[in-house]
């Protein structure tokens, strides 16, 4: 039975390569790009891409009720959130003055700022150290799997390459959704996974023939039974 997949389109950013990758794998499921609550509703399964500034997307999301339309589908069907979609999913921001998110998981966004006591001792400032690492992170970093055997992982490597453009990263309260860890500067959750709710800090539909497997995966995922 081929399922529908809705796409949150909240009027920020292109999501066109997202729908575009999505239907490239999807197997004759119905992908339908929406800024409508109900559609989130109706569908079977719903991806969150995400683009700027977290406290836009938050405030966008919460003028068209889709917040709350999100917040209903994490308890019900699988949901997919990507990069900023991601970090909204945290109840705390470091960006925007500490601007707050949807508050479906417990744990905070913060800006790469901290290498964990490993930067080289020339180095004098905060903006020394954005500057050795090239804050924001763009291209191409390797996932420490955290379980490789989950099906949203079929036929990715452990160390596998992903792609990534984000200057602030994600820490879960709870160390046991992690799903997958990425170094940069510092360790963080690249991917997490809480019943029904699949996040990713990279975009698979960027990342060539292991992304499109990602989001394959995800669309043949029954979710947390």
């Amino acid at each position: 039975m081929n399922k529908e997949i809705a796409v949150v389109d909240y009027g920020m950013g292109n999501i066109h390569s997202i729908d575009k990758a999505l239907k490239f794998v999807a197997s004759g499921d119905n992908i339908k790009v929406t800024d409508k609550p109900q559609d989130l509703a109706d569908a079977d399964k719903v991806v969150f891409p995400g683009v700027g500034a977290i406290r836009d997307c938050v405030a966008a999301l919460k003028s068209s009720g889709l917040d709350a339309a999100i917040k209903q589908a994490a308890k019900e069907k699988p949901l997919m959130a990507i990069c900023v979609g991601m970090q909204a999913l945290f109840e705390n921001n470091e960006e925007d003055a500490n601007s707050h998110g949807l508050g479906i998981l417990q744990g905070d966004v913060k800006l790469i700022k901290d290498d964990g006591g490993k930067a080289q001792p020339q180095e004098k400032s905060q903006e020394e150290f954005q500057e050795r690492l090239k804050v924001p992170q763009i291209g191409w970093n390797q996932l420490n799997l955290v379980d490789p055997d989950h099906p949203l992982y079929y036929k990715i490597a452990q160390n596998s390459y992903f792609y990534f453009v984000h200057s602030y990263y994600c820490l879960s309260d709870d160390p046991k959704i992690a799903s997958a860890k990425c170094t940069y500067g510092i360790e963080f959750d690249a991917a997490v996974l809480s019943g029904n709710v699949f996040a990713t800090q990279f975009h698979p539909e960027k990342s060539q023939d292991d992304g499109l497997q990602m989001l394959k995966n995800f669309c043949q995922w029954e979710g947390c039974k």
